[in-house]
């Protein structure tokens, strides 16, 4: 992946495998789309409970669109503080979609 303009992103809080590799981002900002590929134990399925409660939950998704805007304004050549910044939200609505999807 490397090849293609891939760069690995260590993540130490998240357990082994957890692989991040992303695409489009530079020192000075965002170069055209930016791509994350997230490798993971059979199982973690987070993503896919916040991705899916976003689908069902349109203000939920429309919250969440303003506040990246928002963060990608305030923190456009810092990926780092952008992540942790969204992490509380994302947080609080994968607990929601746990709740309500009970299980993938």
């Amino acid at each position: 992946m490397q090849s293609i303009g891939y760069t690995y992103s260590p993540q130490p809080d998240n357990p082994p495998p957890h692989i991040m590799l992303m695409k489009g981002y530079t020192p000075d900002g965002f170069k055209g789309q930016v791509y994350h590929v997230h490798v993971r134990y059979n199982g973690d399925w987070d993503e896919l409970y916040f991705r899916d409660y976003l689908v069902a939950h349109t203000e939920a998704a429309e919250q969440y669109g303003k506040l990246k805007l928002k963060l990608q304004k305030k923190y456009e050549h810092n990926r780092d503080a952008y992540t942790q910044a969204k992490s509380k939200f994302i947080r609080e609505i994968t607990v929601l979609a746990r709740k309500e999807f009970k299980k993938l």
